[in-house]
């Protein structure tokens, strides 16, 4: 029963938000470390577009089941996984590789303000669970 409780929609999609900058920031330090590697193709985290669409089904209401044998309306947050995808389609020099170091560093950044923002939302949807436990005992 308390795991329903901590384990709300919004904190879901949260904990999907910071797996996947988390993986893009990894992917993102690796195309770095390999800016001087001969052949290299940048990779890039795929996660944002398939969410996105998640999002503008037909019949995306965030329904709970009550029983395992009523029909689901949607997927579940945990079935939309980030992927990692091989950029190929362009070289930046002579040996192949195609890692732009200023686009990377650049991605870094706004990837880190995102992991921020999520970490904060996070932080203040439990803010609001703690207060909520607190004033309730009142």
């Amino acid at each position: 029963m308390i795991d329903k409780f901590f384990q709300s929609p919004a904190a879901a999609w949260l904990e999907k938000g910071l797996d996947a900058t988390s993986l893009r920031h990894r992917v993102l330090a690796n195309n770095l470390a390999n800016v001087e590697t001969p052949n290299f193709k940048r990779s890039e985290v795929s996660f944002e577009a398939e969410l996105k669409d998640r999002l503008r089904e037909k019949n995306c209401l965030p329904l709970v089941r009550t029983h395992p044998k009523h029909r689901p309306n949607i997927q579940p947050i945990s079935q939309i996984v980030p992927s990692i995808k091989t950029d190929a389609s362009q070289t930046m020099r002579n040996d192949g590789n195609n890692v732009d170091v200023e686009a990377e560093m650049a991605k870094l950044s706004i990837n880190t303000i995102q992991y921020n923002t999520l970490i904060q939302q996070l932080g203040s949807h439990f803010s609001r669970l703690r207060s909520a436990i607190n004033e309730g005992g009142r």
